[in-house]
């Protein structure tokens, strides 16, 4: 009996350990919003070369379209929290602009072959879990070592 009650208690804490708090899946949210903005940008960046991946950007929004909504719902619904519904606006406006300006000139480290490859990648996929992975990794001023997409 006792041995259950420990894995009872193991679970309970497994389960709270991995579920996210409000300002880490907030954080999240924002991550993702932001890998959305970069990709964006930066497909509008390369649409004029070889390496033009607006169409895989349009895959890629349409195989995630339910978690990048929710991404964009959930750092809004965070925005509105922090800085109420006048102030969360300016917030995302900032958020949006700032991401636009960061990405206008191309990405850090990544030309457009990798975006596109990378891009390609992510269409592929539906799995939420890829798109924080992904903005983990690709929204640095650098490569991260070890990473699935930073090690391209």
């Amino acid at each position: 009996m006792h041995f259950k009650k420990t894995i009872a208690a193991a679970a309970t804490a497994a389960a709270l350990i991995m579920t996210p708090t409000t300002a880490s899946a907030a954080s999240q949210d924002e991550e993702v919003r932001k890998l959305d903005i970069m990709l964006m940008v930066t497909s509008l960046r390369c649409r004029m070369g070889a390496d033009d991946f607006q169409p895989d950007y349009r895959k890629f929004t349409t195989a995630h379209i339910t978690s990048l909504n929710a991404a964009a719902r959930g750092l809004e619904k965070g925005l509105v929290g922090r800085h109420g519904q006048k102030g969360a606006k300016r917030a995302l406006d900032r958020i949006s602009v700032g991401m636009a300006n960061e990405y206008g000139q191309g990405h850090p480290w990544l030309g457009c072959a990798e975006l596109k490859e990378i891009t390609s990648d992510l269409a592929q996929s539906k799995d939420p879990a890829v798109l924080a992975q992904a903005a983990s990794e690709l929204l640095g001023p650098a490569p991260r070592s070890g990473g699935r997409w930073a090690r391209r």
